[in-house]
């Protein structure tokens, strides 16, 4: 894997960088009600339309850093869910969405008489892929890409961008669809699990981290290469983050603290970006099967 990133990370280095962005963040935990009827339902979601601020007030109470930022009901017989957003400041935030949703879930309960059955109702959807998160993300939303010059694709990675870009196009779009996989990438994944372990954050959300997108396109007879993440669940205080290794990698990035957890949802979206070029550019020239026998990996 560092091999991969590191070939990867020297081609975009040297085409002077690659755009990291993140463009949403929002952490969601979705409580599960048991109510009369579908006419109760309606009723439940109408009041939650009609209440926010309240709801937003009992959820806020719990927290000095969450925000709730939205909630979307949804319907299915006797169950009603309730989808919650907030934003989570630095901290990755799932155990503050927990105590806040727990909180506004017993206003509902109060208010409605619909039966809290469970504060996670499996809608939110927590370390499980799913359509409702490829589409409308969970953490941080990061959008990274590069254009690789030519020459600089041919030298750095012995690969030419038509070849590339087909080989992304064959694989990550058209395989993908037949396997009617959550994720369209190389193997994200890998790149997630290991930065993720070595910085403190959840491993287990790499499941959701894996449902990323990549794309390839020769543009102007050089190699454009994007990545879109709609789960980057990092942040840089609490839980894992504290641990000596763990601090101590965060320090190397530069992103220990409060005020740094966009910047390493940014540098997640650069290495994932890094990674997908050096395999999709590997299994592109057939090299992939030679350097996984002569590199032990």
């Amino acid at each position: 894997l560092v091999a991969s990133v590191n070939r990867g990370c020297s081609a975009i280095t040297a085409a002077g960088g690659a755009a990291a962005v993140v463009v949403s963040d929002a952490m969601t935990r979705a409580p599960v009600f048991r109510v009369r009827d579908t006419r109760h339902a309606v009723e439940a979601a109408a009041w939650v339309e009609s209440n926010f601020d309240r709801l937003r007030q009992a959820a806020e109470a719990t927290t000095s850093h969450g925000r709730l930022l939205s909630a979307q009901p949804f319907s299915a017989g006797r169950s009603f869910y309730l989808r919650l957003s907030y934003s989570t400041g630095d901290a990755m935030g799932m155990n503050m969405a927990t105590i806040a949703s727990e909180a506004a879930a017993r206003l509902v309960e109060r208010e409605t008489g619909a039966v809290l059955i469970s504060v996670s109702g499996n809608l939110c959807v927590d370390k499980k892929p799913a359509a409702v998160n490829a589409v409308l993300g969970r953490g941080k939303i990061v959008l990274a890409d590069v254009t690789i010059p030519r020459q600089v694709l041919e030298d750095r990675m012995h690969a030419v961008p038509e070849a590339v870009a087909e080989t992304c196009f064959r694989k990550c779009a058209i395989g993908s669809s037949l396997a009617a996989s959550l994720g369209s990438n190389a193997h994200a994944a890998n790149m997630l699990a290991a930065l993720y372990i070595a910085t403190g954050q959840d491993p287990a959300q790499v499941a959701e981290g894996s449902m990323v997108t990549t794309t390839c396109e020769v543009v102007d007879g050089d190699l454009y290469i994007s990545a879109r993440l709609p789960c980057v669940e990092v942040g840089t205080v609490g839980g894992g983050t504290r641990l000596p290794c763990q601090s101590e990698a965060l320090s190397m990035i530069g992103c220990v603290g409060e005020g740094k957890a966009l910047k390493l949802a940014e540098i997640v979206g650069a290495v994932v970006l890094a990674g997908e070029l050096s395999t999709l550019c590997a299994q592109s020239t057939g090299h992939l099967g030679s350097a996984h026998s002569k590199l032990g990996r």
